[in-house]
C-alpha cells in the first residue's frame, strides 16, 4: 500500500520546486539600505547575483599541457 503511493508523493513533492516567481521583501520588511557608492537601490535580483570574485572558475589540473621542467639553479640537495 505505501509502495504504491511512494511515487505519488515523490510527484506531488516535485511539482511544488516548479514555481518561479519574482523576489521581494516580506510583508514588512524592507530591502538593505543603498550601498554608499551606487547610483540607486538593487533589485532583490541583482543583490542575489554572485560576481566572479565570490565565485570563481576552478580547475583541478594545473599542467594544461605536458612540458619538461626547465633546470633550476637553486634547487639544492638538502645540506
Amino acid at each position: 500500500m505505501i509502495k504504491a503511493l511512494l511515487p505519488f508523493l515523490a510527484l506531488a513533492l516535485l511539482a511544488g520546486c516548479g514555481s518561479k516567481q519574482d523576489l521581494k521583501p516580506n510583508v514588512g520588511s524592507q530591502l538593505p539600505p543603498k550601498p554608499a557608492a551606487a547610483t540607486d537601490q538593487p533589485t532583490p535580483t541583482e543583490l542575489m547575483a554572485t560576481d566572479d570574485q565570490a565565485r570563481p572558475n576552478r580547475s583541478d589540473e594545473a599542467l594544461t599541457k605536458s612540458e619538461r621542467r626547465q633546470d633550476d639553479k637553486f634547487e639544492l640537495p638538502p645540506t
